[in-house]
């Protein structure tokens, strides 16, 4: 099947002569960035130094603070999961066992939890994503001449003009690794290669989780219940401090702005759990 023949299975926009009207002709040069000196000074740095080895190190150092969302995640429901918990029972009774109690079953149960589902969501993502990258994979091997004309669409609607899409896509489908990685990501918008398994994000999320939960349950060990109720809540407060910017850091965000955002959610749990267990027993008539 030619491209001629391309037209009315692409789409109605083709009109015979097999190519979609563009909205637009191709961009700009990447427009001027106004850079920090610092960050200046590390490009430039970056330069002086670059090493073909380091291209690909370069996505490894970036996959592994991908897992700074288990760390994260994991970490603030370590925090505020066991805190309202802690705190709903600490208002609803005097005995520090019993808020001791709630809070170990809580944060074993919880860290089991979230590292299950992590593991189990992830390798479901995982094998839905492989099964798509398959299907391209076949229909790459099937209707090449398709495949390949999508790619110049891809390129077009990137910004190349149409002669340098043709061009590219061209060059892309010389080699089988490139075509397929090029339709995947670019088409599908997935990673090429999915992570496979998951374990060691579960194991991040779990430990994340149960690590964090010994800051507000802590307390309940050594003090009776209501100061140790202003340090579970204080110790919560400052963790939840340095979460946020550790996340501003990382986000290069501004990082007050950040640590804010993280205490205010936290208090709110706090809040929230103190509320319902000081309200319920007297709702039920305990």
């Amino acid at each position: 099947m030619g491209m001629d023949d391309l037209g009315t299975d692409k789409g109605d926009t083709l009109q015979g002569t097999g190519r979609p009207p563009k909205e637009s002709g191709p961009e700009q040069a990447v427009p001027a960035i106004t850079l920090s000196p610092a960050r200046r000074a590390e490009l430039e740095s970056k330069r002086a130094n670059f090493s073909p080895d380091q291209l690909f190190l370069e996505r490894e150092r970036i996959a592994s603070r991908g897992r700074i969302r288990q760390f994260m995640f994991g970490s603030l429901d370590g925090l505020l999961v066991p805190l309202g918990v802690v705190s709903g029972v600490a208002g609803g009774t005097a005995d520090s066992k019993i808020v001791i109690i709630a809070g170990v079953a809580e944060a074993f149960a919880g860290a089991l939890s979230m590292g299950a589902g992590e593991y189990l969501s992830g390798t479901s993502e995982s094998q839905v994503q492989q099964a798509a990258i398959r299907d391209e994979q076949e229909e790459i091997a099937t209707i090449p001449d398709v495949e390949q004309y999508e790619i110049e669409l891809l390129f077009e609607h990137e910004g190349l003009s149409d002669d340098d899409a043709k061009v590219v896509a061209e060059k892309v489908v010389t080699s089988p690794r490139s075509w397929t990685n090029t339709m995947v990501e670019k088409e599908l918008g997935l990673s090429a290669e999915p992570e496979e398994s998951h374990l060691k994000d579960s194991l991040y999320m779990g430990t994340s989780y149960l690590v964090a939960s010994i800051v507000p349950l802590g307390p309940y060990f050594f003090l009776s219940v209501k100061p140790a109720f202003v340090l579970s809540v204080a110790l919560t407060v400052v963790v939840l401090i340095l979460l946020g910017a550790i996340k501003g850091r990382l986000a290069q965000m501004n990082i007050a702005r950040s640590a804010l955002e993280v205490v205010m959610i936290g208090l709110a749990s706090a809040v929230g759990g103190y509320l319902l267990g000081t309200l319920i027993p007297h709702l039920i008539g305990a």
